[in-house]
Formats: structure tokens, C-alpha cells, sequence
């Protein structure tokens, strides 16, 4: 009887050789390479977009509170506008939030999102008066760090070391 030897054992070609691992390997690393930097920004950007709900949010308020009272509510002494406006937002460790009031060439509030963090960029909000009606404002400071964001000029410009975002 003759044996018939196994064909797997035959054949020793299968496999891969250290070559083709140490390919891919590098392939995997510089696509990770690639990757990373955008992975690593998505954190500060979830806490960046914080700030930018709560600041429209902010801004929405101060339109609805002007429309009922014909004026806009701003932080005094005793007063705190986020409190009087309802809203339910509060500081945080990203960011303080603050109103003020804007007197130029038109009358506005200023609502900002102060960033706690040299990571983050704050943030400004701005409702104006024209006629009867109100127009807001959101912009984004310049450069990342703790620090004011300037107020907006008007409903369609931002303080210095900011930019319209929408």
C-alpha cells in the first residue's frame, strides 16, 4: 500500500514573512500617525461647543426677554442675567458666562463665554435694537486662552481678536 503523503505538509509557502509584517506594521503606523492629531481635537472641540449652545442660548433669551419687556437684562450688583432670564445655565469648569451691556450706535447685550481652560476659545454673544426688531450675533475668539473675548460692535461685527461664526 502506498501512502499518500498529506499536500499541507507539502507545500511550506503559505504564511507571511516578516517583510510583509514589518509593511504593514509601518502602513498601520503612519495611517495612526495621520489619525491621531484629529482624534486628540475632539475633546476640546465637545467642550467648545458648550460654550457656543449656551452663549445662543443666551442670546435667544435676551430676544425673547426684550420682546416681553422692552429691555435687555444684563449682570449688576445683585443681579444675575442668567438667573433672571430663566435659562438654567451655570458656570463650569470650561467656562464662566456673563452679560453685559453694549452702548454704541446701537443698544445691545454682550453675552460671553469666558474660558477657564488655555485649551479653549471663548466666546461672545450680541443682541442688538434695530427698529423694532432684535439681531444677535456669536462670535469665537481668535487664538485659544483663558481670557474676555471683546464685545461685539454691532449685529454684524465682532470685537477685536474675534471672528463671526454665525
Amino acid at each position: 500500500m502506498k501512502f499518500i503523503f498529506p499536500s499541507f505538509l507539502k507545500n511550506k509557502q503559505t504564511g507571511f514573512t516578516l517583510i510583509e509584517l514589518l509593511v504593514v506594521i509601518i502602513i498601520i503606523g503612519i495611517l495612526s500617525a495621520i489619525a491621531m492629531p484629529s482624534f486628540l481635537s475632539q475633546g476640546t472641540k465637545a467642550r467648545q461647543s458648550e460654550a457656543k449652545t449656551n452663549v445662543g442660548a443666551m442670546n435667544r433669551a435676551q430676544q425673547t426677554y426684550y420682546f416681553e419687556n422692552q429691555t435687555f437684562v444684563e449682570d449688576t450688583g445683585g443681579t444675575n442675567a442668567i438667573e433672571k432670564l430663566g435659562i438654567g445655565i451655570e458656570n463650569s469648569a470650561n467656562y464662566l458666562y456673563s452679560a453685559t451691556a453694549i452702548t454704541n450706535i446701537q443698544r445691545g447685550v454682550a453675552n460671553k463665554a469666558q474660558a477657564n481652560n488655555a485649551e479653549l476659545k471663548g466666546y461672545a454673544g450680541g443682541v442688538f435694537t434695530a427698529s423694532e426688531l432684535t439681531q444677535a450675533i456669536l462670535c469665537e475668539a481668535d487664538n485659544k486662552g483663558v481670557g474676555i473675548v471683546a464685545s461685539p460692535t454691532d449685529a454684524n461685527n465682532c470685537g477685536s481678536g474675534s471672528s463671526k461664526i454665525r
